[in-house]
Order: C-alpha cells, then structure tokens, then sequence
C-alpha cells in the first residue's frame, strides 16, 4: 500500500488554465525531477507551483518510513477559484468607455506517493495491544 500527501495553494492569483499548464509539465514525474523542471520553467505559475510542490513533499517526510528519492507526483490539478473581492475591475474600452472584467483566482492541488511506505494509521492498528499493563502477574 502506498503512502499519499497533498498540499493545496488556495485563491492563486492566476487563471486556471495558466496553473494547469504548468501542473500537466509534472503529473507522474518523480518530485526530484519535478521540483527541478519547475525551477527551470519560465512560466509564472511555476514559481507557485514549485511552493506548493515543495509543500507536498515537506508534508510526506514528516512519516518516518517515507524516503524523499522514491516520491513520486501521483495527481495534480487546479480548480477555478473565488473571483477577487469588489466584483468587476475595469479597463479602458473603445470611444472612452469602460469595460469590466473579472480578476480570476485558483486553487492548485499536488499529491505526491511513495508506492513502498506504510501509513502510520496502518501501523498503529497492526500494533497488538499490550495486555501485560493490566496489573496481572
């Protein structure tokens, strides 16, 4: 059984497409070679997407039985997220108009897996119990 995290970077400051772009770079890649492919990547989403990749595996290494070279990026994907607050921005429009648009928002989600790590609830539950701690001799 495999050993999943995540981390998830909430109202990204960019549309979704521009963060799918980056995130499709990295899907199924191991996080060495990702987090290496992002720091090379001259996109602007990818500084967004190396933090929260980055996250991900800080979050995987806090479970002992978890080595960082056999992480591997298992999902990622970004969901539209909350337009910024006030409503409309405008920009100039023709003839001395105003036009409004929306300033777009994402949610950016990376799972990284080690394929030969235990979950720690896994172990737990396969613990026995101790019964000498009852007071029997």
């Amino acid at each position: 059984m495999s050993f999943e995290t995540r981390a998830v970077h909430r109202r990204a400051r960019m549309g979704v497409d521009k963060a799918r772009r980056v995130l499709e770079l990295i899907r199924g890649r191991s996080a060495n070679e990702a987090l290496d492919t992002l720091r090379h990547d001259s996109h602007r989403a990818a500084a967004a997407v190396y933090k929260v990749l980055a996250s991900a595996v800080a979050n995987a290494m806090q479970n002992p039985s978890v080595r960082p070279n056999r992480l591997v990026v298992s999902k990622t994907f970004a969901q539209d997220g909350p337009p910024l607050p006030g409503g409309m921005r405008m920009r100039p429009g023709p003839q001395g108009r105003a036009m409004p648009f929306k300033r777009r928002t994402c949610h950016i989600h990376v799972h990284v897996a080690d394929p030969e790590a235990r979950d720690p609830r896994e172990l737990a539950a396969e613990a026995p119990a101790d019964t000498t701690a009852g007071g029997e001799e």
